[in-house]
């Protein structure tokens, strides 16, 4: 399926061609007929002699309705831009002109209509000049062809020039996240609410959980129709009716766009590079308030120039566009501004949702440059700005389908510009060679200085370091084994630290620990619970593993706790059960310590209490 567009000035005859191609008159509003003129969007379609199925979007050529005009002009596939014969190139065939520049529509065809009303030499005028102005624009190689379609005449041509160029049109790509830009909507009786719009970045299927945006109304794909046909699904590309599940039409207005959930976030703030049209009267300058127009949506603004003090005519730039309100968009869609005065430029979505930038910053408009296009080095930049990212993320942030970043991504890693990081699951985490440097950077002093304090301590706590790094949980794992590879750190158990890292004592120290595991060894079962060992001193030998606290004060020397443990399940397996009056007499000890060491195997879920008695787990 592909989508033609019409363009071009009042009255020179867009609507009649329409309906001589298809037979379908796009004017379909009462005022519309009474007027002669075109006012809103109208759609036909048609099926070419190979058999391609074509949409045909007809838009208004009044300068007064520019705006519904940028509405529908944005998804098409090749741009019929219409020339009356006996008039000539006028203002708004410039301005549509201009739009489809802005625009990148690359296919086109310039039909100079109403041949029928000039002569010979007449029609040659035409043809030269509509050849001269769409010089140095995107459709500067169109063919052109001329048409009555009063009397036929030439439409057999205009036909196959179609075809032809269809040919040579790559189909709409599926991304795997299906976007529909709402340009029409009415109601049916007996089925509700529908919208159409021109389908892009993925396929719709009835039954499918959608969300409109940006008021984030959670509903579902009730009924598809594509040429007033009924289908179960639509591919990108398609023009399609789309009847909605319990919402009201009075919820929904045009520019809002139907989407799979999750993927798109509506924003207010976007990086934009811009160029302005040739024919701009008054430089565009920076606070300018404006009109943004993408997709079908219409919201008002202000640009700041990040670059330049002001733009004009043909000049670009890079800006950032604050709107009064969220438009839901993607990187890489393109954009036109207009004021009072007329379209004052357009261009293409870098960035949806960046922070907000200090003018003429040499890095800032580094990194917006390095992020034009989809290139390696575009993913490169993006990850740049982010620091961290999955490979879904990035592939949103950058508008690509996952297998195609994940291709670029990889190539990244391997020729060492970005690192790459497993974080489980299948979990791919992509690290800008910056991000990671500064990482390391701060992980290591991090660590470093938590040895300073703590020159006792084997390391510092595992969920401590990461909460300090401010590292979200599902990359942690990830990170930490990269950076334990790489020879930075060390993980080791909940603790971690420097590859360089021993705990050393003074001499005074090693001394005052001797003698309390002395102490320990004297009374192994009934250890003194007024403890002469300072807390830092207690840590480490517990972190040493060379003494077991199983309660307030009572420390057993490593060994007798293993001890312990291995003759009370001994016990208590050839005896089915033990009691504490069992485990005081079987070390001599007292009460107080059979209590306690019964109450930590509880808690160690060794044993299980069961009245006064305990059993093996």
């Amino acid at each position: 399926m592909y989508v033609l567009g019409t363009a071009g000035h009042i009255d020179h005859g867009k609507s009649v061609l329409v309906r001589a191609l298809t037979g379908i008159d796009p004017d379909r509003l009462p005022e519309e007929k009474k007027r002669g003129m075109t006012i809103d969007l109208g759609f036909a379609w048609f099926k070419l002699p190979s058999g391609k199925e074509v949409s045909i979007v007809d838009v208004p050529g009044h300068e007064r309705f520019v705006k519904n005009m940028l509405a529908g002009v944005g998804g098409i596939d090749l741009a019929l831009l219409i020339i009356a014969a006996d008039e000539g190139v006028m203002p708004q065939t410039r301005e549509h002109l201009a739009i489809i520049d802005l625009l990148n529509i690359k296919k086109g065809i310039v039909v100079i209509t109403k041949k029928d009303l000039v002569d010979e030499e007449g029609l040659e005028m035409a043809v030269m000049e509509a050849g001269e102005v769409i010089q140095g624009t995107t459709i500067a190689e169109a063919p052109i062809v001329t048409v009555s379609a009063v009397t036929g005449d030439g439409l057999p041509d205009l036909i196959t020039a179609i075809d032809h160029i269809l040919d040579f049109t790559l189909q709409r790509k599926d991304i795997g996240r299906p976007r529909l830009p709402i340009d029409r909507i009415f109601t049916i009786k007996g089925f509700g609410t529908v919208v159409t719009g021109t389908l892009i970045g993925g396929i719709l299927q009835t039954g499918q959980q959608v969300e409109v945006l940006p008021p984030g109304l959670e509903t579902h794909v009730r009924g598809i129709e594509i040429h007033k046909c009924r289908t179960d699904l639509a591919l990108p590309g398609n023009r399609v009716a789309v009847n909605l599940a319990n919402v009201q039409i009075e919820e929904l207005a045009r520019g809002m766009v139907i989407a799979a959930p999750g993927w798109l976030k509506p924003t207010r703030l976007l990086d934009v590079k811009l160029r302005a049209v040739p024919d701009l009267a008054n430089p565009i300058t920076h606070n300018m308030s404006i009109t943004f127009y993408t997709g079908a949506s219409e919201v008002a603004g202000k640009i700041r120039l990040l670059d330049k003090e002001k733009l004009g005519a043909c000049e670009s730039g890079w800006a950032q566009i604050g709107l009064t309100c969220t438009v839901a968009v993607a990187r890489g869609d393109l954009f036109v501004i207009r004021s009072p005065q007329g379209t004052l430029g357009g261009g293409e979505i870098v960035d949806t949702h960046p922070r907000r930038h200090r003018r003429f910053q040499p890095a800032v408009i580094e990194s917006l440059e390095a992020r034009e296009g989809i290139t390696e080095d575009a993913v490169l930049a993006m990850l740049e700005v982010r620091g961290i990212s999955e490979l879904r993320e990035l592939a949103l942030q950058c508008n690509l389908p996952e297998t195609e970043a994940r291709k670029v991504v990889e190539n990244l890693a391997e020729t060492g510009r970005v690192v790459l990081v497993s974080g489980g699951e299948d979990r791919q985490v992509f690290i800008s060679c910056s991000h990671w440097r500064h990482l390391v950077e701060e992980a290591t002093k991090l660590v470093q200085d938590y040895h300073s304090t703590f020159s006792l301590r084997q390391g510092m706590p595992r969920e401590e370091f990461r909460s300090r790094l401010k590292m979200q949980p599902q990359h942690f794992d990830g990170i930490m084994r990269k950076l334990a590879e790489d020879g930075y750190l060390v993980g080791e158990g909940v603790m971690v630290r420097l590859p360089a890292h021993s705990v050393r004592l003074s001499p005074a120290q090693q001394t005052r620990v001797d003698a309390f595991l002395k102490m320990l060894a004297e009374s192994p079962y009934c250890p003194p619970t007024d403890l002469p060992l300072e807390p830092e001193l207690l840590n480490l030998l517990l972190e040493q593993k060379k003494v077991v606290k199983i309660g307030k004060g009572i420390i057993f020397i490593a060994s007798t706790y293993e001890e312990m443990v291995k003759r009370i399940v001994e016990h208590a397996k050839s005896k089915g059960k033990i009691t504490v009056a069992e485990v005081r007499d079987l070390f001599q000890t007292s009460r107080k310590y059979a209590v306690t060491l019964m109450e930590h195997l509880d808690a160690q879920k060794i044993t299980r209490r069961v009245g006064d008695e305990r059993v093996l787990r």
